[in-house]
């Protein structure tokens, strides 16, 4: 038995696992015609926080107890921790421009720039897991990490305090704060890597020492979270957003859209993920990359990382008050364009990096 996991392995790793993608995508059409869409939804956000606390965290454990965390770790994780709040506030200043551009007022102003803020972060711990295969898994296990710290305890904090500003002398019980699952989470991810880091650098205790048997179902436990996770983000992904009517007006071809509606806000929200964020993280990083100033890997990741798609943990986070739909059609779109990008790159970087 033990064996068969170990053949597996190969096959559950890398870029093997990214058509899980696709098969959730169709399971969930066919179990959509049986169950209901809403149903499925509701099964799915489960399996969502599974993934988060019992699968990923194992993978994230498992990688730092066979590293040697040292300086160029902590140096990777300063830079990192920049280039995230660069982001955040490439966000921040693109949404209040083009507010402004659009005479957006009051609440529905806060409403578009809390929408854009949000969706800037991205499926580090599901799509990106499949980063951690490849050469450069330390630090995609860092940027995971910090990732999680950025989405589920700083932008959360950040979105009440916008709201508690507008609602001003109201009660703030109004904003449904985040369930105690999210808010625990990233402090609980943290705790594995320290954990992990302190045996093995104290004790120099890594798989092996847990003797054959052990490590194989360590690895095959911790290998399966990149496919378990890569069919949840098939399964979000909506049919009725993949119409053309639909696609027309991402791409402004419909001539029906008036300025400063929901497409607008999405097509917005796109064009910053797929386009602003990435050639602007590229024009910092590749200069550095040139000089010899940063190493192949720290450029590879987070270069990966700055185009991956939104993540649909997002929508956790409607309750703080950000736009729903916005948020459900950025994700889908995110997605089906932005998969492709991240394993042509992972191959480039793979062979010439």
């Amino acid at each position: 038995m033990i064996d068969i996991l170990k053949d597996i392995l190969p096959y559950i790793s890398g870029l093997y696992t990214l058509p899980w993608i696709l098969v959730g995508f169709i399971v969930t059409i066919i179990l959509e015609k049986i169950t209901g869409r809403e149903k499925i939804d509701s099964i799915m956000k489960k399996i969502g926080l599974i993934l988060l606390y019992f699968f990923i965290p194992v993978l994230i454990f498992r990688i730092f107890l066979n590293t040697d965390f040292g300086k160029n770790e902590i140096e990777f994780a300063i830079v990192v921790s920049f280039i995230i709040l660069l982001m955040y506030f490439l966000a921040y200043i693109y949404s209040k421009i083009k507010a402004k551009s659009w005479s957006l007022k009051g609440s529905k102003k806060q409403l578009f720039i809390k929408t854009v803020l949000t969706n800037q972060g991205r499926s580090s711990a599901f799509i990106g897991s499949a980063l951690l295969a490849s050469p450069w898994k330390i630090e995609a296990a860092i940027y995971i990490a910090l990732v999680g710290i950025a989405l589920f305890a700083i932008i959360p904090y950040i979105l009440s305090f916008m709201h508690k500003k507008e609602i001003k002398n109201k009660v703030s019980a109004d904003v449904k704060t985040l369930p105690w699952s999210l808010k625990l989470y990233p402090w609980y991810l943290i705790v594995f890597v320290i954990t992990a880091v302190v045996l093995h650098g104290y004790i120099g205790l890594t798989t092996k020492d847990l003797g054959y048997n052990l490590e194989i179902i360590v690895l095959f436990f911790s290998a399966i979270t990149t496919p378990i996770a890569l069919f949840y983000v098939g399964a979000g992904i909506h049919p009725n957003d993949l119409k053309r009517n639909e696609l027309k007006k991402l791409l402004n071809i419909d001539k029906k859209n008036k300025t400063g509606d929901h497409w607008n806000w999405v097509r917005v929200i796109f064009i910053l993920t797929v386009i602003i964020t990435p050639v602007l993280t590229v024009s910092i990083l590749a200069p550095l990359l040139v000089f010899g100033l940063i190493s192949s890997a720290w450029f590879a990741v987070i270069i990966i990382n700055s185009i991956l798609p939104i993540t649909s943990t997002n929508m956790f986070l409607v309750s703080y008050g950000i736009d729903k739909k916005s948020t459900a059609h950025v994700v889908t779109w995110t997605t089906i364009v932005c998969v492709p990008i991240v394993v042509l790159l992972i191959t480039i970087f793979g062979i010439y990096l």
